[in-house]
């Protein structure tokens, strides 16, 4: 089977002592290294393993010619762009299950007509971790709200919505938000 375990660690900048501590239960680098390299045969097991310490999918780290993994022509540095040491591909983004969007019509903030935001969805206990994100906030009567969440006290949470002059907007005891993890735009 051909791997995508070291084009994966790499990307999300991680070593293989890094992942080997990762792993539950934690292994050695030598180890990870054999599998990498495929000097040591990649069981199941250790691509579910694998795959929980890079916090992808353990489909994510198998290649099939049908995949479209994007190879990496370039590293943009500070200096400039510059030919990559070694050949590396890109995973394309994949939705986690669950996950909501919001399709951007027109051009307000930081965002631009055409983009896609991808949200997660959080519990009412787990809205704390969305502090100074964006946010989409359900409403009543199928309305929503968008913006930054800016504080909470209790039930209550304080948005400022997009744009340039938007006001301070309060929503009470909402039953569910979604936090923006990512931002889909083509250029």
């Amino acid at each position: 089977m051909i791997t995508a375990i070291r084009e994966v660690r790499r990307a999300k900048g991680l070593t293989l002592d890094d992942v080997a501590r990762r792993c539950v239960p934690p292994t050695t680098a030598q180890t990870i290294g054999r599998l990498e390299t495929g000097t040591r045969t990649v069981s199941v097991a250790w691509l579910n393993r694998i795959a929980a310490a890079l916090d992808v999918d353990a489909a994510d780290l198998v290649q099939l010619p049908e995949r479209p993994d994007i190879p990496v022509a370039a590293l943009l540095e500070a200096d400039g762009a510059h030919a990559p040491r070694r050949p590396s591909h890109l995973v394309p983004p994949r939705p986690e299950p669950g996950t909501i969007a919001v399709a951007v019509e027109a051009s307000v903030g930081e965002y631009r007509a055409g983009d896609a935001i991808w949200c997660e969805r959080l519990a009412p206990n787990d809205f704390s971790r969305a502090l100074n994100r964006d946010v989409l906030v359900p409403r009543p009567a199928g309305r929503f709200l968008f913006g930054r969440l800016i504080g909470r006290e209790g039930d209550r949470l304080q948005l400022l919505p997009p744009g340039a002059g938007s006001r301070q907007q309060v929503v009470v005891d909402p039953a569910w938000i979604a936090v923006a993890v990512r931002l889909v735009r083509t250029l």
